[in-house]
């Protein structure tokens, strides 16, 4: 049976001629459409190259640093810190800690001088320390923090190891923060 024996049979008053010539023109420009375009440029001369696709949108906030808004309130109830964030600095020797201070009470911990701060990568299998300069001292804030105040504390990656798109833990004291994506 053909395929317009079988148009026919389920709606009986169509103009078959229309119905057939509609057909005709799609299955030619569904052709049409999927093959490769034709180039009007003589032979020797490149072709024009396409746009590459936009990238796509990274969103704001602490989804994209990788911190859940659980672990966030979490940090800001027992530690009194929030918005954590770790980032890549000076061509990747350097990689930067900063947090805003929440209950300066809660966060004292983080500036106390007497816990040595580490940044634990388990990917690339290595814990960081701040650096001490000679001249300057730690690398880190370690003043009495103050509410809506931010602060911060470098970590030396002088192999590179350390990346952007890694999970680090930074740990000081008691304190840990974990899963912290590398900006």
């Amino acid at each position: 049976m053909r395929i317009t024996d079988m148009l026919k049979q389920a709606t009986p008053r169509v103009h078959w001629p229309l119905v057939a010539v509609l057909f005709a023109s799609s299955v030619v420009f569904s052709g049409a459409q999927s093959a490769p375009p034709q180039s009007s440029q003589k032979a020797g001369t490149p072709a024009p190259t396409q746009a590459k696709p936009a990238p796509a949108p990274v969103w704001k906030g602490t989804q994209a640093e990788g911190i859940s808004g659980r672990a966030e309130t979490y940090y800001e109830t027992v530690w009194g810190v929030g918005e954590l964030r770790v980032k890549v600095a000076e061509s990747g020797q350097l990689i930067r800690f900063n947090y805003r201070v929440v209950d300066p009470v809660k966060a004292a911990a983080l500036n106390d001088k007497k816990f040595e701060p580490q940044l634990i990568d388990s990917q690339a299998g290595l814990k960081l320390a701040v650096p001490q300069v000679e001249q300057v001292g730690s690398l880190r804030q370690s003043s009495t923090p103050k509410a809506g105040m931010n602060y911060w504390m470098v970590f030396s990656n002088p192999t590179l190891a350390v990346k952007r798109g890694h999970r680090v833990d930074v740990v000081i004291g008691s304190f840990r923060a974990t899963s912290l994506i590398v900006e």
